[in-house]
């Protein structure tokens, strides 16, 4: 079990929670938070995977992410061997289900 963080520059506050995913089989859930500290305007994002030395690829995947991303958000990923692909999904579900929170 690797856990691995990462820290990214934000621009806007998120107010609201979202959870999309699970933790099975070649899946994950994603987690999204409002940021710990509402002054500051970073993500945090933890990661916690059943495969080991794929850091590199993790780190791809969120500085991608990230770039189109700019929400100060507090996020968790429990993951259990989903493909770089699914993980892309999993965070831009919980994107759209934290801006729909913002809506309702």
């Amino acid at each position: 079990m690797e856990h691995l963080t990462f820290d990214y520059p934000a621009q806007r506050a998120v107010t609201t929670r979202a959870h999309v995913g699970v933790v099975g089989s070649g899946d994950l859930e994603v987690l999204l938070s409002p940021a710990g500290n509402p002054g500051a305007l970073a993500a945090h994002v933890v990661v916690r995977t059943s495969v080991d030395g794929y850091s590199h690829i993790w780190k791809s995947v969120l500085d991608r992410f990230f770039t189109r991303y700019d929400g100060a958000a507090q996020i968790e990923i429990n993951d259990f061997g989903a493909t770089p692909g699914v993980v892309a999904l999993r965070l831009a579900e919980a994107v759209e289900a934290a801006e729909a929170g913002d809506d309702a």
